[in-house]
């Protein structure tokens, strides 16, 4: 999709359910918020020439958090210009461990390296994309290193996984403990505080109703902490459909053990579904079947979501 400039010079990028958004200011030094996932670079580096950036004018590169979706460029854009990558405090740990199931990349079997961090990120503390300044919005659940980007002169909020105007970012309990469904609660009432007149997520479009998006996650996340197997169904269907963008169609006399064979697909049905794999699978390929998330095509099983 075309940039949309929400600021002079700061612009806002939509991609698809494969990567995650990102934004990118321009000027002497410009910044760069998230990067997508691994293999959208092309699309990424596109974005940049779109709004005049090469890529080894980058200066910073802010990441929102260290899943895949969000950083997966920055190796690349830090070998082309040498570019600082921020991340909050919180992911601190997990890098300097080299930690790849704190990040969700061994568990879900993701693509991602680590990469060199210029500066932790504090609560609170304001940080320059361009010439707009932001403050940062620790806001884990999600995840433990989670940010969002507050502008309040403009009442803008880059929110990242934090909130999207409809459904919800993946709960791992499995990864960030079971007590995530509420800390991502309580990080919604920090947000609730702000006035917000916009809202840029971090995956799907901008959006106005920030009080509507609020209560549709708060409702959520209350369903998940009174019905953790609700929370596991979500994470089985969305894992489905992200496993299949990033390995293209599958044929499906064979995915079922593929999933089998993966940490995340076993380890959620055996706590949460009693071990049932195969009824489980069926179950969740029915689903998404019927809601056209996923098609039949020739004996192969193929997501329709924009990667």
């Amino acid at each position: 999709m075309a940039p949309q400039e929400i600021l002079p010079g700061l612009y806002f990028f939509e991609r698809g359910y494969l990567n995650g958004n990102h934004l990118a200011a321009t000027g002497e030094a410009p910044v760069l918020v998230d990067t997508g996932y691994a293999s959208g670079l092309a699309a990424t580096l596109g974005n940049l020439a779109a709004v005049g950036i090469e890529p080894a004018a980058v200066r910073t590169v802010v990441n929102t958090h260290l899943h895949c979706d969000h950083v997966g460029g920055n190796p690349a854009l830090q070998g082309a210009s040498g570019c600082r990558a921020w991340l909050h405090r919180a992911a601190r740990p997990a890098v300097e461990s080299g930690d790849r199931l704190a990040t969700w990349w061994d568990y879900y079997g993701q693509a991602g390296e680590f990469f060199p961090v210029g500066r932790w990120l504090e609560d609170g503390e304001e940080v320059l994309l361009g010439v707009h300044p932001f403050q940062v919005i620790h806001v884990p659940g999600h995840a433990p290193d989670l940010i969002a980007l507050y502008h309040p002169g403009e009442k803008l909020l880059l929110s990242s996984d934090a909130l999207w105007e409809r459904g919800l970012a993946v709960v791992t309990p499995e990864v960030e403990g079971d007590d995530a469904p509420r800390r991502w609660l309580d990080s919604l009432e920090r947000l609730a505080g702000l006035d917000v007149c916009r809202v840029y997520p971090g995956h799907g479009g901008p959006f106005g109703d920030f009080a509507g998006a609020l209560e549709r996650t708060r409702s959520r996340l209350e369903l998940y902490c009174a019905d953790p197997c609700s929370m596991a169904d979500d994470l089985l269907r969305k894992i489905t459909v992200y496993t299949l963008l990033m390995g293209g169609p599958r044929p499906e006399a064979g995915f079922f053990d593929q999933l089998c064979a993966t940490r995340w697909f076993p380890a959620t049905v055996d706590r949460w579904f009693g071990g049932a794999h195969r009824a489980k699978y069926d179950e969740t390929l029915v689903h998404l079947l019927q809601r056209r998330a996923v098609v039949r095509d020739l004996g192969q099983l193929r997501s329709l979501a924009r990667p």
